[in-house]
């Protein structure tokens, strides 16, 4: 977690993810897989089967993929820009609420992520996580003692996490690349969300209203 200044208890407390909320993730990382490593990058959920050498069309390992996404996250991160109008909400709900990153990345790369965020133009918190995102829900709600909590990720299986740990969370459930979005099972269907929303247009009045 990055330094910050003391929460103020009451105030509506905004956990947000980053990669395919904030900042645009898999195109990046599928452009420096071609052009770095002659890699093609079939957009889909499961990375498993995504990744593909391209001179013999056999599938990446999948130990190689996650050596390979640790790779772009040690060095490529500039490549990453944001969604339209995501800084601009973010900051727009920081006016009334304690808002911060909860960002499944190892622990060492907290003050990049945070650097990174900076230079688009939101200076904020960054928590990081490995695993299901429920339990650090709750360790950050201990440490803001917020009012009303909501929680914005990508993925279906952290807004379960959500709520089985923190069900009294406003979940939405975004992705934001639209080449993307269709292989991600709707965490509001299932249950788990209370809105599956893709832009921030939308998910902004969306949030407000609700905090």
């Amino acid at each position: 977690m990055s330094g910050a200044a003391k929460p103020e208890a009451n105030r509506p407390l905004v956990i947000c993810d980053c990669d395919e909320v904030l900042l645009r993730m898999v195109g990046p990382f599928r452009d420096w897989l071609a052009s770095e490593h002659d890699i093609d990058f079939t957009l889909k959920n499961d990375f498993s089967d995504a990744l593909r050498y391209r001179a013999k069309g056999e599938p990446v390992e999948r130990q190689d993929v996650w050596r390979l996404l640790a790779a772009f996250f040690d060095t490529e991160m500039d490549r990453q820009d944001p969604f339209p109008g995501a800084i601009e909400a973010l900051n727009t709900l920081a006016e009334t609420a304690d808002v911060v990153i909860l960002t499944n990345l190892l622990d060492e790369r907290a003050q990049a992520r945070k650097a990174q965020l900076a230079g688009h133009g939101l200076d904020i918190e960054v928590y990081t996580n490995q695993g299901p995102k429920g339990p650090a829900i709750r360790r950050i709600v201990e440490e803001h003692a917020p009012g009303k909590v909501a929680f914005i990720d990508d993925l279906p299986q952290h807004h379960a996490s959500a709520a089985q740990d923190y069900p009294d969370s406003i979940r939405l459930h975004m992705c934001g690349e639209p080449e993307l979005s269709p292989h991600i099972d709707c965490a509001y269907e299932a249950g788990h969300a209370h809105a599956r929303i893709d832009n921030w247009d939308e998910a902004l009045p969306w949030l407000l209203e609700r905090l």
